[in-house]
């Protein structure tokens, strides 16, 4: 387990000062379980991750393109992001980082340009679309998206829906953020139908108030824990990591080691168990993810 957690055990841990991040979502008993070594390939479309990280040095990373922004990737603000999106995902165990899925593939799909914060988390839609396919056709069953979109044109948004069709064809789970803005609404991103969007939530149990909310959110998507998180810095060593990037990342985790441990399992069945799709929601915020629950709600499906 890693070194982010105060509280162990099975299921959900109490609330309060000493509360475990992800604990809070019932995850460190699937990681015991699993290091997501059989998982499907996770696809990340992000900043550019540093690599030669030293708690990344054993991480199995591929990137389709490479960086081409003026500013070295350590000091670039995508790639701060982007990295520590990597260590709450493939990060080595121990690091102090979540590492929910350390042996699992992480595809690197760079999209944001080398620019001052806060515009350094954020894409065009129409290269975001480009991107979406480019990872499907990569072979990413499971994609992390923490990041928001620039203001777009009805065209871009077209494109975007036509590359989120193309991947939900060819199986792609997509997680989405859904964003810091404290609004109500959501995205062509975050509105599509094969869409899992996150809410991130505080260490008591409750949306953060600076996440948005919306009834997409609601009906469709899944909250996790947003604050006290450390992941990885760009140029070594640990930092602060929050808000619905971080709660996306969780989810995304949690996803790869459940078809690590059912690669039966279907996208379907998956998508179900993480955000207790089956129950008829009307409410703008989401329910919290339980990662133990979303297992053993597989293995009974699979295994009675």
């Amino acid at each position: 387990m890693s070194q982010t957690a105060m509280v162990s055990g099975i299921g959900r841990e109490g609330r309060g000062i000493d509360v475990d991040p992800l604990g809070l979502v019932a995850l460190p008993a699937l990681m015991a379980r699993t290091s997501g070594l059989h998982s499907p390939r996770i696809g990340l479309i992000d900043g550019p991750v540093t690599s030669d990280h030293p708690d990344l040095a054993d991480a199995n990373l591929e990137v389709l393109v490479r960086h081409r922004g003026s500013a070295p990737p350590s000091f670039d603000p995508g790639s701060r992001h982007a990295t520590s999106v990597a260590g709450v995902l493939v990060a080595r165990r121990g690091s102090g980082a979540p590492a929910i899925c350390p042996d699992a593939t992480l595809v690197v799909r760079p999209i944001f340009p080398s620019r001052p914060p806060p515009y350094g988390d954020t894409a065009l839609p129409g290269d975001l679309a480009s991107a979406i396919m480019e990872v499907a056709d990569a072979g990413v069953r499971v994609l992390n998206l923490s990041l928001t979109l620039t203001p777009h044109s009805d065209d871009a948004d077209n494109a975007l829906q036509r590359a989120l069709d193309y991947a939900a064809h060819r199986g792609v789970i997509v997680v989405a953020a859904a964003g810091n803005h404290g609004a109500v609404g959501g995205s062509a991103l975050t509105r599509h139908r094969s869409v899992i969007p996150v809410v991130a939530y505080d260490l008591e149990g409750h949306p953060s108030g600076a996440s948005n909310l919306g009834l997409t959110f609601g009906r469709s998507g899944v909250g996790a824990t947003g604050t006290g998180i450390n992941s990885l810095k760009a140029g070594g060593g640990l930092r602060p990591f929050g808000g619905t990037s971080a709660a996306t990342a969780l989810v995304t985790g949690a996803i790869a080691l459940l078809w690590s441990e059912f690669p039966q399992a279907t996208p379907a069945d998956l998508v179900s168990a993480v955000t207790r799709s089956s129950a008829r929601r009307t409410s703008v915020v989401p329910p919290l993810l339980d990662a133990w629950r979303a297992y053993e709600t597989v293995r009974a499906a699979h295994y009675g």
